[in-house]
């Protein structure tokens, strides 16, 4: 089954950029260009303009380098993030609450990694007094916010019931 060709042209573009430059040929490319650059060092007497030539082609190439891979490991982890949420998602037990993590603020993604950390913790040493280290504990965080949500749908009913 063949993948699904992207739309736009760019995106095709960044694609095959991110994964030519990933090629051994390559690399091997672009040592031979600077052999090539150092060795015509003593014919143009390592002039500034020849030491310009070097500087402002890699200049470029990295500029636009930079955004053409940054494009396409976007979309690579959007992907990921996509395919981790389904993953969720369809487990017995699994934490509805932890999809779409990557759209939390800081703070939030800091405490419920804390938690889990807590839970790794507790989960070694069981493993230490040589109990199981299985199940599924439950995340406070999740409990706190599935009480808060609940709490404000109450408070939305009380209003509606008020102005029925």
């Amino acid at each position: 089954m063949r993948p699904t060709r992207s739309k736009t042209w760019f995106t095709r573009f960044a694609k095959w950029t991110a994964k030519a430059a990933g090629r051994p040929i390559a690399f091997t490319a672009a040592v031979a260009v600077i052999a090539l650059w150092a060795l015509t060092g003593p014919i143009f007497g390592f002039s500034d303009t020849w030491q310009l030539i070097i500087n402002t082609g890699t200049t470029i190439i990295t500029f636009l380098m930079v955004f053409l891979i940054q494009s396409t490991q976007n979309r690579d982890s959007e992907a990921i993030q996509v395919k981790l949420d389904e993953l969720i998602r369809l487990s017995k037990g699994g934490h509805n609450a932890l999809l779409d993590l990557e759209e939390l603020e800081e703070a939030e993604l800091d405490s419920i990694r804390a938690e889990y950390c807590k839970i790794a913790e507790d989960a070694r040493a069981n493993l230490r007094r040589g109990q199981r280290d299985t199940g599924v504990p439950e995340v406070r965080h999740e409990i706190e916010s599935v009480k808060r949500d609940v709490q404000q749908e109450k408070r939305e009913l009380a209003e509606l019931k008020k102005r029925i």
